[in-house]
């Protein structure tokens, strides 16, 4: 049985280095599983199982009948995706991020079960775990969402996940100069510093320390993307 989970979870690493390096965009479909299962030399079963463990990460979404694409899945349609994707620009979803994530982070302060907060940390650790860049964003995506769905609010939690999808749409086409994120990376630290606020109940210093990680996103990010 160990050895078993111990092949699946390569393969899921396998298949983790293939999608960093193939560089594909996000929301963009991975050739068929039978294409995928001959390239790597494995039974169509044990790929669904790596490909199930991606998913949960939010490295890829699955529809069926259609096929696995990159990123998370989208709570609007590929079409809507596009429109606001194409309709607005990266400083513009950096000013929507300012607005609402703060305020998501101050609701969670006073929200957030020791579950949630738990989760957080985890969530935490794991983008610092994150062995390249896709993984990475991923990971973080997932960070925002913990701290979103903590403040237990269903109307501004449908508004950042469509925040959301079109940020990783604009990000997911950023380059980087590195394979992973460096030990030092900003967002380690800020991440750390969000979830401490929200562990002590302090609303106003867990949208302070949202709103700084969002700056430094904005100050480090806009400028690569124009280039």
């Amino acid at each position: 049985m160990e050895m078993a989970e111990s092949s699946e979870a390569a393969l899921a690493q396998r298949l983790r280095d293939y999608i960093a390096a193939e560089g594909f965009d996000h929301n963009e479909r991975l050739p068929p599983e039978r294409s995928l299962a001959a390239a790597f030399g494995v039974g169509r079963a044990p790929l669904r199982r790596a490909l199930a463990a991606l998913e949960r990460e939010g490295l890829i979404w699955r529809h069926v009948g259609r096929g696995t694409f990159i990123g998370a899945r989208p709570v609007l349609n590929m079409d809507d995706v596009a429109y606001l994707g194409g309709l607005v620009s990266p400083a513009q979803v950096m000013e929507a991020r300012l607005a609402l994530e703060p305020e998501l982070a101050r609701i969670a302060a006073v929200r957030a079960t020791p579950a949630d907060i738990e989760e957080l940390r985890a969530r935490s650790r794991r983008c610092v775990e994150a062995g390249d860049w896709r993984s990475y964003e991923a990971r973080d995506n997932l960070f925002h969402h913990a701290v979103a769905g903590a403040a237990r609010n269903k109307l501004l939690m449908h508004l950042f996940e469509t925040l959301n999808v079109v940020r990783r749409t604009i990000v997911w086409a950023q380059r980087r100069e590195t394979q992973r994120p460096p030990a030092d990376h900003f967002s380690f630290a800020q991440h750390e510093a969000i979830v401490a606020a929200i562990a002590r109940r302090d609303a106003a210093a867990a949208a302070a320390a949202m709103r700084a990680h969002i700056a430094t996103v904005r100050e480090k990010v806009l400028p690569a993307l124009s280039r």
